[in-house]
């Protein structure tokens, strides 16, 4: 068990209490910590321009046209020729990434130590993702396309609407139909930590009638909670590495912080910021997207963007949009995890638990960015950052703050 050192150095000091935190990662586990998420920088750019080589490829070779040629010799139905294509679109693009998916997310995991699974649990759980894609992709597309057609001009805005309309689906029947395909999900055994679990969320109001564990050991070792659902369906789960590899004071900070999602109503407010970001994406695509078709497009065999051939243009329009707003997109949602951090510090009252769980979650996230670099790439405060953070919420608001050493060794702990 986790043993930490309480140190009597007098007055509390919040820089000297976070460094004592962050010095525990040293050398060869840091410089580990760091090469994979510095790795995952330029995942972000070859990712973009791997679906960009392919989407470029399915135009050049006219391998789109000829896909929406053979839907057309099928169906005369619009939105039955759209969807073919999709479906299509959908299967080639996943089997011609196939080596950078394997890559990404096996070999490069395996690595890192970061995976646990043999390559055949992986790759059942990918073709899992690809048949829900085949089934989704078509339906999202084919809705799409039917508002291109009727609204040529004003089809971004209306498009936003569909891909809105299907977000809110997703999160309503996501935890209930979706999730449960790839983990096994129980309820929270009674006793002490479920009881202070629940005490917390009643001096806060949340409900706190289903807490689940879900068994993500399978996978990974990584540490995890999450806020799913939407209504009925809502609910907060921790995975079974949470409660196996910390302290009751790290769960309850953890649990803390995803009541705050809950409670400041992180979830519309993220699906709001993804709209807006997908909105200004599809009308920058739907002003783009026309000029490549007329300049390109016979040579494509393309007739216009309403033609269910043009999916990889406006599939290059979207996918360069995103990755140019990957700061916006990050700095946001940091925004909100910041916010649930100084809830959950709020409601759990367990610093240090924070500040262990932060440390924890070097595993897969650099500790110290320098500033720009946390704007640009981090999607959550750094690690740096929640310390400082948990080691100034314990000066403002504990009487007797006492400065603590972690345990060396401590971040190994199971």
């Amino acid at each position: 068990m986790l043993e930490l050192l309480v140190a009597a150095t007098g007055a509390f000091d919040v820089e000297t209490a976070t460094r004592a935190y962050l010095d525990t990662l040293q050398g060869p586990a840091r410089a580990k910590s760091d090469a994979y998420f510095e790795g995952g920088y330029w995942l972000l750019l070859w990712g973009t321009l791997v679906g960009v080589l392919v989407d470029w490829l399915l135009l050049r070779f006219r391998i789109a046209s000829a896909i929406r040629g053979f839907a057309e010799r099928v169906s005369k139905r619009a939105w039955i020729v759209t969807a073919i294509t999709a479906f299509a679109y959908t299967l080639i693009g996943s089997i011609v990434t196939l080596p950078w998916t394997i890559y990404t997310g096996y070999v490069r995991e395996k690595r890192y130590d970061l995976l646990d699974q043999d390559f055949g649990a992986w790759a059942g759980e990918q073709a899992i993702g690809l048949a829900m894609a085949l089934v989704l992709v078509p339906l999202v597309v084919a809705a799409i396309y039917a508002v291109i057609r009727r609204a040529p001009r004003s089809w971004w805005l209306w498009g936003t609407g569909v891909i809105g309309l299907f977000m809110l689906v997703g999160m309503v029947l996501g935890p209930v139909f979706i999730a449960p395909l790839f983990n096994e999900y129980t309820e929270l055994e009674a006793g002490p930590l479920r009881d202070r679990i629940e005490a917390v969320a009643a001096k806060h109001d949340i409900p706190a009638e289903h807490i689940y564990v879900f068994d993500q050991s399978k996978q990974n070792k990584r540490i995890s909670a999450n806020v799913s659902g939407l209504g009925p369906t809502i609910r907060i789960s921790l995975n079974d590495n949470l409660l196996e590899r910390t302290g009751e004071d790290e769960i309850l900070a953890v649990m803390g912080h995803e009541m705050g999602h809950y409670k400041l109503n992180h979830i519309w407010w993220i699906v709001g910021i993804m709209l807006g970001l997908f909105a200004l994406g599809l009308f920058v695509t739907s002003r783009v997207a026309p000029v490549l078709i007329r300049r390109f497009g016979e040579r494509w065999g393309v007739r216009e963007v309403g033609d269910p051939a043009s999916l990889p243009v406006l599939a290059i329009c979207l996918g360069l949009w995103m990755l140019a707003m990957t700061p916006a997109q990050n700095s946001l949602i940091r925004w909100a995890e910041s916010e649930a951090d100084a809830f959950g510090l709020d409601a759990a009252r367990e610093p240090d638990g924070f500040a262990k769980v932060a440390m924890r979650l070097s595993e897969y996230r650099k500790i110290e960015p320098g500033a720009l670099e946390e704007m640009l790439f981090f999607d959550h405060p750094s690690g740096a950052t929640r310390v400082r953070m948990a080691m100034q919420w314990k000066a403002d608001n504990l009487a007797d703050p006492q400065m603590v050493v972690p345990d060396e060794g401590y971040l190994e702990s199971e």
